[in-house]
């Protein structure tokens, strides 16, 4: 395969909910089928407000969404081959990371029985 073609080198940044300094819920989309919201809504009424409450609960004092931007800030600074794939921002750890690194151990695993473990590493080229 082309280095033209290699994905290699980029980063993943994968922030968690934050629940002070952000307004999450009010910015999140919303169902476009809203028989099936109302459904839901019967079925668990009041959920929509709960959840943020007990996240809130979880989340710990100091949890800082601008957190993020420095990490993203980080790893920007880093010298290609050193960025790493992902990197998690979840101060309330919700379980994310751990079926992210599930998931990517799979596919690079698949990568190598396939012939392809070059891409699971920086490429050489004009690609950053």
């Amino acid at each position: 395969m082309s280095g033209d073609y290699r994905l290699r080198g980029r980063a993943i940044i994968v922030p968690g909910a934050f629940t002070t300094g952000t307004n999450h819920y009010a910015h999140a989309g919303h169902p476009d089928d809203t028989a099936v919201e109302h459904d839901y809504d019967a079925l668990y009424p009041g959920i929509m407000d709960e959840i943020p409450a007990r996240q809130a609960e979880l989340a710990p004092p100091d949890a800082d969404p601008s957190e993020v931007a420095r990490q993203i800030a980080r790893v920007v600074g880093l010298a290609k081959g050193q960025r790493p794939f992902r990197v998690h921002v979840d101060p309330m750890h919700d379980g994310a990371e751990e079926v992210f690194d599930v998931g990517d151990r799979i596919r690079t695993e698949f990568y190598q029985r396939i012939g392809f473990a070059d891409l699971l590493e920086p490429a050489d080229g004009s690609l950053t």
